[in-house]
C-alpha cells in the first residue's frame, strides 16, 4: 500500500504540476481569445437566458431530457460542494490570501472553457438505445475529431468513470459523515446509510429526477449560504476594502509567516488558487457537458451561454463569499484549514448561529454532489459497455456511500485528485482541437441575432 501511495503521489505531484496549470489556463485563455472574451461580455445575456430557460422552449421537447435550466443545476449540484467551503479555505491556508486572486482569474478564463464545453456537448451529442440523449467530452471526441481520435474518448471515459467514484461519492459521504458528527455526535455509519437510501431513491428516477431535485436543492443552499456571508460581510464592512488590498497584493508577493500562518511564496499562491479554482467550478476537466448535453435545447450556443454561468455562480460568487468571510474576520493566521477554518469565520462573527452555517451547507452540497457525479460516471460508464451497464453502475455507485462515509479516505483523495487531472488532458486536447468549431458556431449565433 506504500508503495502505491508513493506511485500515486508521484503521480499526482506529475499531473497537477505547472504543466497542468499553465495547460489549463492556456487553454482557458485561448478559447477566451478566440471567442474575443464573449463569454465575460455576455454575462447579462446568460442570465436572461438562464431565467428563462426553466422550460423547454416549443417545439424542443423531444430534444432532450430536462430544461436548460435543471441542465445547469444539475452541473452546479456537482460543483458547488466541499470546493466552495474546504477548498477555498485551504487554498488560503497554504497559499495565502493571493489564492482567491488566482481563483478568479482560473474562473474568468474557466467561462470560456465551461461555454466551449457546453457548446460542443449539445453539438456532438448521440441518442442512445434508452431514446436518452448522451454527450460529453467522450462524445465530442469521437464524433467531432473522428475515429483515429476514438481512443482519447475512452481514456476520459476510463478516468471519468473511476474517478467519479472519489471526488463525486466516498470523498463526499465522507466529508458529510465527519462533519455532521463532529457538530452533531450522529455516528457515520448512520449518516452513511440515510445518504445511500437518500441517493438510491433518487436515482431511481434517472437524470429527470436528479434535475427537478437539484433545481430545488441547489438555488435554495446557495442562496442561504449566499445570504449568511453577507450578514458576515455587512458586520464586517469595514475591513472589507483591506481584504481584497491584500488579496491582490499577496497574489504576487511573498506572504511572511503571522500567527499560525506559515507564510507562502507567490508560487504557492498560484499554484493552490488555480488547483482549488479548477477542484471547484471543474472547468476543463469535463464533466459538467455531460449534463449540458441533456438538455432540451436544439442550439449549441444558447446553451453554451447557460453553461458558463456554473464558473461564475461557483467561483466568482460562492467561493468569493467564502474567501472574504475568512479574509475579513482574520481567523486565516489561526492555523485551522479546510471547513474547519471556513467554520471558525463563520462562527467569529455569529457566535451562535455560526457555528451551524458550515455543516449544514457541506451536509447539503456534499449530497448534491453526489447525485450530479452518479449522472457523470453512469455516463462514461454507458459509453464503455453500453446501456446494460447503466443498472451495475448505480447498484455500486450506491453501495459505496456507507463505506465512504465510514472509512479513512486520505489514499482516496489522492488518487481522487490525480484522476481528475487525467480527466482534464483528453478534454483540453479536445477542445483546442476543436476550437474552430466552437467559433464557427459562436459567429454564426451571434450574427443571425442581430440580422
Amino acid at each position: 500500500m506504500e508503495i502505491l501511495n508513493n506511485l500515486v503521489t508521484a503521480i499526482n505531484g506529475v499531473v497537477w504540476g505547472p504543466l497542468m496549470l499553465v495547460l489549463i489556463l492556456g487553454v482557458g485563455l485561448f478559447l477566451s481569445i478566440g471567442l474575443k472574451l464573449m463569454p465575460i461580455l455576455k454575462i447579462g445575456t446568460g442570465f436572461r437566458l438562464m431565467l428563462a430557460s426553466t422550460k423547454a422552449k416549443q417545439g424542443e421537447e423531444n430534444s432532450g431530457e430536462i430544461p436548460p435550466f435543471q441542465a445547469l443545476m444539475t452541473a452546479l449540484s456537482a460543483t458547488v460542494g466541499t470546493g466552495n467551503i474546504a477548498g477555498v479555505a485551504t487554498a488560503i491556508f497554504l497559499g495565502g490570501p493571493g489564492a482567491l486572486f488566482w481563483m478568479w482569474m482560473t474562473a474568468l478564463v474557466g467561462m470560456a472553457t465551461k461555454y466551449s464545453e457546453a457548446v460542443l456537448a449539445v453539438k456532438f451529442r448521440e441518442v442512445d438505445a434508452r431514446g436518452n440523449h448522451v454527450g460529453g467530452p467522450m462524445y465530442y471526441i469521437k464524433n467531432g475529431l473522428g475515429s483515429k481520435w476514438a481512443w482519447l474518448g475512452t481514456t476520459f471515459a476510463i478516468f471519468g468513470g473511476v474517478a467519479a467514484f472519489g471526488i463525486g461519492n466516498t470523498v463526499q459521504a465522507n466529508s458529510m459523515a465527519d462533519v455532521l458528527h463532529a457538530n452533531f455526535q450522529i455516528p457515520t455509519w448512520v449518516t452513511g446509510f440515510i445518504i445511500m437510501l437518500l441517493v438510491g431513491l433518487v436515482l431511481i428516477g434517472g437524470i429527470r429526477r436528479i434535475g427537478r431535485v437539484a433545481a430545488a436543492l441547489v438555488p435554495f443552499m446557495a442562496v442561504s449560504y449566499l445570504t449568511a456571508g453577507l450578514i458576515v460581510l455587512v458586520l464586517n464592512a469595514g475591513a472589507i476594502p483591506a481584504a481584497f488590498s491584500m488579496i491582490v497584493e499577496y497574489a504576487f508577493t511573498p506572504l511572511a509567516a503571522q500567527g499560525g500562518f506559515a507564510g507562502a511564496m507567490v508560487w504557492a499562491a498560484i499554484r493552490f488558487g488555480v488547483a482549488r479554482g479548477i477542484f471547484s467550478n471543474e472547468a476543463g476537466l469535463g464533466s459538467a457537458p455531460i449534463a449540458h448535453a441533456a438538455a432540451q435545447t436544439k442550439d449549441p450556443v444558447r446553451q453554451g451561454l447557460i453553461a458558463m454561468l456554473g464558473t461564475f455562480i461557483d467561483t466568482l460568487v460562492i467561493c468569493t463569499i467564502t474567501g472574504l468571510v475568512i479574509v475579513t474576520t482574520g481567523v486565516w493566521t489561526s492555523g485551522e484549514s479546510g471547513a474547519a477554518l471556513t467554520s471558525a469565520a463563520f462562527s467569529a462573527s455569529l457566535p451562535v448561529v455560526g457555528e451551524y452555517i458550515v455543516p449544514f451547507a457541506l451536509a447539503i452540497f456534499a449530497f448534491t454532489t453526489i447525485l450530479g457525479w452518479s449522472f457523470y460516471g453512469e455516463r462514461c460508464a454507458e459509453f464503455l459497455f453500453g446501456i446494460k451497464a447503466i443498472k451495475p453502475y448505480r447498484v455500486l455507485w450506491v453501495l459505496a456511500i456507507p463505506m465512504g462515509a465510514m472509512v479513512s479516505l486520505d489514499f482516496i483523495w489522492l488518487l481522487a485528485d490525480t484522476l481528475n487531472a487525467m480527466m482534464a488532458i483528453p478534454n483540453l486536447v479536445a477542445l483546442a482541437l476543436l476550437s474552430p468549431v466552437v467559433f464557427k458556431l459562436t459567429r454564426d449565433y451571434f450574427n443571425d441575432s442581430r440580422s
